[in-house]
């Protein structure tokens, strides 16, 4: 008889490669969300301004990242990958339910620096009036300021033009310097 006509597994991957595959994957997970999941939840939590929305959008970002981890060919554009994923799971939300959040929750940012009360005073005023730009202004500002892309990569994240992005970010930036110039506003940070 022909060996070759009883060879039934030559095609299929044997178990133990299988099993090194998965653990592969669960190593290179892990690494994912060890490294930018603070990253990732903290720009959660500025898209929607609330802890446990932040928190639910984060774990559903890092499950789907999983089910499609074999799609993300760069370890280096991991952080863009998943502030994408992060992005559109936020705008499931709204597809799926209608939510009243106003500039209010915004202004109840949680930051946990530790630093003198002059400084968090500071950084309260400044996260409050990132809160108030419209959000086409907001957004490429927090993806540059918190996340660290440059204007090449929130073009790519945000389907714009890299022309439109480095706008918008010089415009964020100068209506935010105004704000923060006025007398009444600097004033507020004191009170």
């Amino acid at each position: 008889m022909n060996s070759k006509m009883f060879n039934f597994s030559r095609n299929k991957k044997p178990t133990t490669t299988v099993n090194s595959d998965m653990v592969s994957k669960q190593r290179r997970y892990d690494s994912l969300v060890r490294a930018l999941h603070a990253d990732i939840f903290r720009y959660g939590y500025w898209l929607c301004g609330d802890k446990h929305v932040a928190e639910d959008i984060t774990q559903e970002t890092f499950l789907r990242a999983w089910r499609s981890l074999e799609s993300l060919k760069d370890d280096k554009a991991a952080k863009a990958w998943l502030i994408t994923i992060l992005r559109r799971e936020n705008a499931r939300r709204f597809e799926r339910k209608q939510f009243n959040y106003s500039d209010v929750e915004q202004e109840t940012i949680e930051d946990h620096i530790s630093s003198s009360n002059e400084d968090q005073a500071e950084q309260h005023l400044i996260r409050r009036q990132i809160a108030k730009l419209e959000l086409e202004y907001r957004e490429p500002l927090l993806l540059q300021v918190i996340g660290g892309f440059s204007g090449e990569e929130i073009a790519g994240i945000l389907e714009l033009n890299r022309n439109t992005v480095m706008t918008r970010l010089f415009r964020a930036r100068n209506q935010l310097k105004d704000v923060l110039e006025q007398p009444q506003v600097r004033g507020q940070s004191n009170g």
